[in-house]
C-alpha cells in the first residue's frame, strides 16, 4: 500500500498526504488536485484497502443502525423505509456508509461488539443494563431513539404520549365504549403497568383518554391484547378478538401495520368498516391513506426524527461538544375513514361513581 501511494504521489507531484487525504479527507485539497490524483490512482490500478484505511484514520467510515429484531423481521414494517430515508440524507451530506446491525446469533450485544462502526444510532432499545454496558466500552458515541432517554446520551422521540391520548380521544367522541387495544407485543404477557419506552408512553396516552371519561382497561369494555408489529400480527390480534361472544365496537391499534392487518381480517370475515367496527393505527404509514377505508392514525416525521438522530451523531463523531439534549418531536391526528358512531343503539356501560357518557 506504501509503495503505490508513493507512486501515485511521485506522478502527481504532490505528497503522500495529499494522496491520503485524497481519499480520506478530500475536503481539505483543492477539487482539481483530488480529481488528479483520483484519476492517476485508477490509472494505475490502486484501491485503497478499507481496513488499512480505518487503522490508519481510526475511523471506518460507517454509522450503525442497531435494530431490536432480525432484520427479515424488522424490514417487514413500513416504518423503517422514511426512517432509513432520512439517516440516509444525514450520511449523504457526511460522506458516510449506513450499516443495519442486528441482534447476533439473538444477541445484540455480540453484535455491538463485532459492527465495525464509528457510533450507532439505536432503535427502540430500553435501557437495559448489558446492552448500555458494551455500548459504553465499546467507546463510539451512540444516540438513542424510540427509547426512554439516558442521562448524558442524546436523544430522539416523539411525544407518544399526546398522540395516543389524541386518537382513544377521538375514538371515545365517536361515541365507543367498548373497545380493544391492540400493543405492540412487549415480552411482558400483556402487563401493560410494566410497559417502558414508547409502549409506555403510548399506553399512557389510551389510559389519560380513557379517564377523561371515567373509564378504564377492565379486561372487559376495554382490553389490552398484544400482537407483533405486523400485518399478520394484527390479522391474529383481531382473529383472538372476535372468536369471543362480546366484540368491540372499535380496535386501537398501537402501530398502523398491525391496525392494517386487523382490518384485513376484519374484513375476510365481512364486517365492514367502519359501520360495524372503527379501527385506528398509528404511524401514518404510506399504505395508511391508500387502503379502503383510509385509516385514521397519528403522524409522526419518520423522516425528520431518522435525519435527527444521525445529525447528532455525526457531530458527536467529528468532536463536535453540543449539549446534550432529548428532543420530543410533535404528532399529529390524521382523521381518515376508519372511524364512525357505534351501528347499535345499546347504552354504553356504566362506570360505578361516574354519570353515564353520552353515547
Amino acid at each position: 500500500m506504501r509503495s503505490n501511494i508513493k507512486a501515485i504521489a511521485e506522478r502527481a507531484g504532490v505528497s503522500k498526504t495529499a494522496v491520503s487525504f485524497a481519499f480520506n479527507n478530500p475536503n481539505r485539497l483543492a477539487k482539481a488536485t483530488v480529481q488528479q490524483i483520483l484519476k492517476i490512482a485508477e490509472e494505475m490500478g490502486y484501491t485503497p484497502d478499507p481496513v488499512a484505511r480505518s487503522m490508519n484514520t481510526g475511523k471506518t467510515g460507517t454509522i450503525g443502525l442497531l435494530l431490536p429484531q432480525p432484520i427479515p423481521e424488522i424490514i417487514r414494517n413500513p416504518f423503517l423505509p422514511e426512517f432509513i430515508e432520512g439517516i440516509g440524507e444525514e450520511c449523504i451530506e457526511a460522506n458516510l456508509s449506513l450499516m443495519l446491525v442486528s441482534p447476533l446469533k439473538g444477541s445484540i450485544q455480540r453484535a455491538i461488539i463485532n459492527a465495525a462502526v464509528d457510533g450507532f444510532l439505536t432503535l427502540g432499545l430500553e435501557e437495559y443494563k448489558a446492552t448500555m454496558v458494551v455500548l459504553r466500552q465499546r467507546g463510539v458515541p451512540y444516540v438513542t431513539v424510540d427509547s426512554d432517554p439516558i442521562d448524558g446520551v442524546p436523544a430522539v422521540n416523539i411525544d407518544d404520549e399526546a398522540g395516543a391520548c389524541k386518537v382513544m380521544r377521538h375514538v371515545l367522541q365517536a361515541g365507543h365504549r367498548r373497545l380493544t387495544i391492540l400493543a405492540i407485543r412487549s415480552g411482558k404477557l400483556g402487563h401493560y403497568q410494566e410497559y417502558t419506552g414508547t409502549l409506555r408512553h403510548r399506553v399512557d396516552g389510551y389510559i389519560a383518554a380513557l379517564a377523561e371519561y371515567g373509564l378504564a382497561i377492565d379486561g372487559r369494555h376495554i382490553r389490552l391484547i398484544e400482537c407483533p408489529s405486523t400485518e399478520k400480527g394484527g390479522e391474529a390480534g383481531f382473529q383472538a378478538i372476535w372468536k369471543n361472544r362480546s366484540h368491540p365496537t372499535a380496535i386501537v391499534a398501537m402501530s398502523d401495520i398491525i391496525a392494517i392487518g386487523a382490518m384485513k381480517a376484519a374484513q375476510a370475515e365481512g364486517v365492514r368498516i367502519p359501520e360495524e367496527l372503527s379501527i385506528v393505527g398509528f404511524d401514518d404509514i404510506p399504505l395508511a391513506g391508500l387502503i379502503h377505508p383510509a385509516l385514521t392514525t397519528v403522524a409522526q416525521p419518520l423522516n425528520r426524527k431518522g435525519k435527527l438522530a444521525a445529525e447528532l451523531l455525526v457531530r458527536t463523531i467529528n468532536g463536535i461538544n453540543d449539549p446534550v439534549v432529548h428532543h420530543f418531536l410533535p404528532t399529529i391526528m390524521v382523521i381518515r375513514d376508519s372511524v364512525a358512531s357505534p351501528f347499535w343503539t345499546a347504552r354504553p356501560p356504566r362506570v360505578a361513581g361516574k354519570p353515564r357518557a353520552a353515547s
